[in-house]
């Protein structure tokens, strides 16, 4: 790929030792800022030069009262990971037209032995937090610890890129999502700044996504919480992680008490011709007027979306409802989402009864 013309505005910065934000209104910022510029120093990564960089230095500068200086040496120190561009340019393979057992094995990758026997371990080492985070949020914890287990093996795989790296390549040599991952580098810098870190420290995945629960950085902004009374979001931080996953789902529109999936019982050939997947919308009687019903009661005029599984020796039907969609806004697949409820139903098998009401009740005190 070619690089774009050098821009001069990222060098001057670098020499100048007077252009500071104007943050004078916040000292404890100011301050920080000021300690940030200094121990940083310059450096000549792939992005020292870039007009782009210069472009986002200058809208955090103006909007969040950034030291430019300070930014141009990070960005200066920003390398750009090739190998990112080829993952994300990789061209998708083509969808299969018939059953071909896709849902069975992409099952298979969470519904482990290990995975279900360390999802236990964890909701147990951690039990007091999570009945903490359901009287809060009201979200049960084997949801809570299930995500934590699909995305990172309840912390054993957090990512080891450098996040910063991962973004400044998306946000300036990947022009498709250039727009969005710009968004997010801005987030990622300014979650630095507030929460005190070096921007070279933290590591995620190629795309920048962070900590225990893998949240984008804007995410982080919108539903990371201190869970832990600690004066930090801390996404590393099992107890703080537990906590944002908990008022994400709850922002999303968790519905307390209520189930997540119905297997659904057909009868005819209609359902292999009907739009399927978590973001669909059905009510049950058109449902079952093409042989399709619950196999658990409804509330009548509920509405459902028929999901189908390519399962190993044919398709499966299910009926998502509303917090099944919920577990989409994490991720949008209807793949993803099943396989993080029916881990969670095996974490729940596994661990044992819920907690007692007057536990639950405890814990909603404690938390007032």
């Amino acid at each position: 790929m070619n690089r774009p013309r050098t821009s001069g505005f990222l060098a001057i910065v670098l020499m100048s030792g007077s252009l500071l934000a104007a943050c004078g209104s916040d000292p404890e910022r100011l301050a920080t800022s000021q300690r940030a510029r200094t121990s940083i120093p310059p450096g000549r990564g792939d992005y020292s030069a870039y007009p782009a960089a210069a472009r986002l230095i200058a809208k955090l500068e103006r909007e969040e009262g950034f030291d430019p200086a300070y930014l141009a040496r990070v960005i200066s120190r920003a390398e750009r990971q090739p190998w990112i561009l080829d993952v994300v340019n990789r061209p998708k393979s083509a969808q299969s037209t018939g059953p071909n057992g896709g849902w069975t094995r992409y099952r298979a990758k969470f519904l482990t032995s290990d995975n279900i026997r360390n999802g236990i371990a964890f909701w147990r080492r951690y039990e007091t937090v999570l009945n903490r985070a359901q009287a809060k949020y009201g979200v049960p914890p084997e949801y809570l610890v299930a995500i934590l287990g699909v995305e990172t093996r309840y912390g054993g795989y957090m990512g080891k890129h450098r996040v910063i790296d991962a973004l400044a390549t998306l946000a300036f040599d990947f022009p498709r999502r250039s727009e969005f991952f710009t968004r997010e580098l801005e987030a990622f810098l300014i979650m630095a700044r507030d929460e005190k870190l070096d921007p070279f420290q933290p590591r995620g995945s190629y795309a920048g996504a962070m900590g225990m629960g893998q949240f984008m950085p804007s995410s982080f902004h919108q539903w990371a919480v201190d869970f832990d009374g600690s004066g930090r979001r801390d996404l590393w931080s099992p107890v703080d992680a537990i906590g944002s996953v908990a008022n994400y789902f709850a922002d999303h529109g968790w519905r307390s008490g209520e189930r997540v999936v119905v297997s659904a019982q057909v009868t005819g050939p209609a359902a292999g011709a009907m739009d399927s997947g978590f973001d669909t919308s059905y009510d049950l009687d058109a449902l079952s007027r093409q042989g399709i019903v619950p196999t658990a009661p409804l509330s009548p005029g509920q509405k459902v979306s028929l999901l189908q599984l390519d399962a190993k020796g044919g398709y499966e039907y299910w009926l998502g409802l509303a917090n099944f969609y919920v577990i989409t806004r994490y991720n949008h697949s209807t793949h993803y989402a099943m396989a993080v409820h029916q881990l969670a139903q095996a974490l729940r098998s596994g661990h044992g009864p819920t907690i007692a009401h007057q536990d639950l009740r405890a814990a909603r005190l404690a938390d007032l």
